[in-house]
């Protein structure tokens, strides 16, 4: 379990690395830019862009400040956040299924 926390640790680390890049992240696209690389939006996005915000828009956190340091505080802490929540979902996830698959059937002669 450990090792997870110490890879998560070293790939959030290395997340600076992604502002160095010029343009936009594969697949961090809007819909404009969407439009433009693959030539239609989806209807999925089309609609889930109505209701559906980012909970930091481009890895901006207000509460840093403004400015190159604080952005760059920011999209570390995206990637920290984010990782973290997805290893949590799927660790409860994966106790569901454990849980699931380790009571007896009903009806069954065990």
């Amino acid at each position: 379990m450990r090792r997870y926390w110490i890879g998560l640790i070293v790939l959030a680390m290395l997340t600076p690395l992604g502002s160095l890049a010029e343009g936009t992240a594969w697949g961090e696209w809007g819909t404009d830019e969407l439009m433009e690389v693959v030539g239609y939006i989806p209807q999925g996005i089309e609609q889930a862009g109505s209701w559906w915000t980012a909970l930091f828009p481009d890895y901006g956190m207000n509460f840093l400040g403004e400015g190159e340091i604080p952005g760059k505080i920011g999209y570390f802490l995206s990637a920290v956040l984010g990782s973290g929540l997805i290893y949590a979902l799927i660790s409860l996830y994966g106790k569901m299924i454990l849980r699931t698959n380790s009571q007896p059937v009903l009806g069954s002669k065990e």
